[in-house]
């Protein structure tokens, strides 16, 4: 049994796009799903359950940060017979060709975190996306003709940009990860583990090489590239 979800089993659907912001799942029910309806408000974490283009899918928050998604991924898989998530959500970019507002496409993920440790006693740091669904993301957008940037991301338990940037990627192995975030390694991780299929679609909303800011407003409703592209990515799944 669920603990942290109220939902009936058959009000989820086994498609699931995971966006961190009840808000920004709100919206997405609101403006894309047909004969939705409001399926979990337990702490806060909204679900809804719709149908796009006669496909049923759940929009589903996570909250933000690894334990929060590691819970509700968790019982998506366990307890509701979730096959496929998808992350939609924000990040900042790491490499000066990743511009505000460009949408990365993560094809895996690095994390120091302990959280694969304390599950199972696993100690990798890395672990890739679903093929599956990269390659039918990667299809869409050029039917789509909307760009997106798949490359190797890196999932944070702080948020970078209250620390020093360039100590922060000391930290990491390699400087070819293409932005930051902080909740896409523990999604892949348990897919690894459950033998589910996930992935992570990211809007990059600062920079280290921009100064600019992306207001709430916009992280909240401008990022329908990203949304758009990750549900027409699984009508045929």
């Amino acid at each position: 049994m669920s603990i942290h979800i109220e939902s009936k089993k058959e009000d989820i659907a086994n498609i699931v796009l995971m966006p961190g912001d009840p808000n920004r799942a709100k919206y997405i029910a609101e403006n894309y799903l047909d004969d939705y309806k409001l399926v979990n408000t337990l702490r806060g974490q909204l679900a809804y359950t719709g149908y796009f283009n006669n496909k049923r899918v759940t929009v589903m928050s996570s909250g933000m940060g690894i334990p929060s998604i590691g819970i509700y991924a968790y019982e998506l898989f366990k307890f509701y017979d979730v096959d496929y998530i998808i992350r939609i959500g924000t990040a900042g970019s790491l490499h000066k060709d990743i511009k505000l507002m460009d949408v990365v496409l993560a094809t895996s993920s690095y994390s120091r975190t302990n959280f694969p440790l304390q599950f199972d006693g696993d100690t990798k740091r890395e672990y890739d996306s679903s093929k599956l669904l990269n390659e039918k993301i990667i299809e869409t957008s050029k039917k789509l003709n909307k760009k997106v940037i798949p490359g190797k991301i890196i999932t944070s338990e702080v948020f970078d940009v209250y620390v020093d940037i360039d100590k922060f990627e000391s930290l990491f192995p390699d400087d070819n990860f293409l932005a930051c975030e902080m909740e896409a390694f523990c999604l892949f991780y348990l897919a690894k583990k459950l033998g589910k299929q996930t992935t992570c679609l990211i809007s990059v909303v600062d920079s280290k090489y921009d100064k600019k800011e992306v207001d709430s407003m916009t992280r909240e409703k401008g990022l329908n590239d990203m949304i758009e592209v990750a549900l027409n990515s699984v009508l045929d799944l």
